[in-house]
């Protein structure tokens, strides 16, 4: 029996589970996104402005251990953030295309070079004093800017939960008033009926 029969009932079996689950995982992917603020508020603070001005206006004292705290958090969460966030455009697009969905995928996913290649660490080296020779002030802002594209990412997937909060508050009411031990009734329907993005 050929594998790809059941690679296939697979696939439809997670997109089904996925269409069923929609509003939470739209829900929890934007709230671990918005993390990636506080790394975007220390990288502009700390880093680019320190590079432009010579110094840095990034908080001192318990206010910035603090972020750092919440930064490091955005660290460790990254990359289950950009693969939750790219199945929502992923599971758009095999809905229908739309360019919209598409560059919002390529924003996402040009963080893997960011991750494993041109690193914040690099970045800093390099505005901090002299690095390796392949590392030049073109490679160190294009990693800022890589960094930067989360934005309109993060944006979109407000305005979707922002668009979905009469279900979202419809579905979190119905779990706080449901029995105990008696999971509130769900409409399979309309999470499958989840809009690809209006």
């Amino acid at each position: 029996m050929s594998p790809m029969p059941s690679v296939r009932a697979l696939l439809r079996r997670f997109w089904s589970w996925y269409q069923h689950h929609y509003l939470a995982v739209l829900v929890l992917t934007t709230a671990v996104f918005l993390i990636q603020l506080f790394h975007l508020y220390w990288l502009f603070t700390d880093v680019v402005l320190q590079r432009i001005f010579g110094h840095s206006f990034y908080p001192q004292g318990p206010i910035a251990h603090a972020l750092q705290f919440v930064s490091l958090l955005a660290d460790y969460l990254e990359v289950p953030t950009l693969v939750s966030a790219s199945l929502l455009y992923i599971n758009e697009l095999r809905k229908g295309f739309t360019w919209r969905a598409l560059a919002y995928l390529f924003m996402l996913n040009t963080q893997w070079i960011h991750i494993y290649w041109i690193t914040d660490e690099v970045v800093i080296q390099f505005f901090a004093g002299p690095v390796a020779p392949e590392w030049n002030a073109a490679l160190a802002w294009i990693a800022i800017l890589i960094d930067f594209m989360e934005i309109p990412v993060i944006l979109d997937t407000l305005r979707r939960v922002w668009r979905e909060r009469g279900r979202i508050t419809h579905r979190v009411r119905a779990r706080l008033t449901s029995p105990a031990g008696q999971p509130a009734a769900l409409s399979v329907r309309d999470e499958r009926l989840a809009p690809a993005g209006r």
